[in-house]
């Protein structure tokens, strides 16, 4: 049964990309109120991905089933359809044919990011393999994990993403590849709407994740030390902010309401009341308009 302090016990969510940073964040939170997960990526103890980073998927898992919820690690690549199809089908099984919540938070871009070059001056390759691992990974995933929805008549998409405004975001291909999710979110919000499933885009603000630890040199016990180098870090949130505004969502019995829209950890903690894992409550656009406006421009209205 629901309750007040596990109101998704019950549902089932597959968060693809969870391995870390955001999408484990909010695999964990899912799992906080109550959720069973699926928690996929190519970060496994059986090997590495690409990224080469410590974070596993089973770490993730072992993580939802400590905060209260039943997590369930699954190695996907979700850029080969064959692997994803398997997924849903072995979802499908153990599963009763349902799935309540589709988060697709499959990233792995950063070192594919050339931060220095036009568009003229990047390498093709890299910038298209970018836009593959970002937002092909997103369709593919959906394409087999939306069928699950359909048939029971509701769920929840969520495409996770950086910036909710048509801002340009620094460099090509990077925001090409945000500015393609939030489409993603729209997209499948006009598709699905007819079928009382909710589609959705989210951004974090300056998300404190654990390659963003390790670039400030601190960890999260002391990450206040990074703010001598930025001081816009002080105004950092970690991923269970994140992962509480989604949890927040899935849980709105009225969430059918915010289709279609891009969405933000800012706004959402005004509405629903969540916290950081803090306590706190950070606010990236108010910061931004506080400090950061005069020099760069508006933050952007939200798309």
């Amino acid at each position: 049964m629901t309750t007040d302090a596990r109101p998704l016990a019950g549902k089932v969510a597959l968060v693809a990309g969870a391995a870390r940073g955001g999408g484990r964040g909010i695999a964990v939170e899912l799992g906080a109120a109550g959720a069973t997960v699926y928690v996929t990526g190519r970060s496994s103890t059986g090997g590495r991905s690409d990224l080469d980073r410590p974070e596993t998927i089973e770490q993730t898992a072992e993580q939802v089933t400590a905060a209260g919820g039943r997590g369930i690690p699954a190695r996907t690549d979700h850029s080969r359809p064959d692997e994803v199809r398997a997924l849903v089908d072995r979802i499908a099984a153990e599963q009763d044919g349902r799935l309540d919540i589709l988060v697709n938070s499959v990233w792995g871009g950063d070192p594919l990011t050339d931060w220095e070059h036009p568009l003229w001056e990047q390498d093709l390759d890299t910038g298209l393999r970018l836009l593959r691992q970002a937002v092909e990974t997103h369709v593919i995933t959906s394409r087999f994990a939306l069928p699950l929805m359909v048939r029971r008549k509701s769920g929840l998409v969520v495409e996770v993403t950086d910036g909710n405004t048509a801002r340009y975001r620094g460099t090509f291909f990077y925001d090409l590849a945000k500015s393609a999710v939030i489409r993603l979110a729209v997209a499948q919000a006009a598709e699905l709407g007819p079928h009382g499933v909710a589609a959705v885009a989210i951004t974090p603000g300056f998300l404190r994740s654990e390659a963003m630890l390790e670039r400030f040199g601190v960890t999260e016990a002391n990450w206040r030390d990074g703010v001598a180098q930025d001081p816009n870090f002080a105004h950092s949130e970690t991923p269970a902010y994140l992962g509480r505004a989604v949890a927040a969502l899935a849980a709105d019995p009225d969430v059918m309401a915010k289709t279609g829209r891009a969405l933000a950890t800012w706004g959402l903690y005004q509405e629903y009341g969540f916290t950081d894992a803090d306590g706190t409550q950070p606010d990236f656009a108010a910061h931004w308009a506080r400090n950061l406006e005069e020099e760069y421009g508006p933050l952007g209205d939200p798309l």
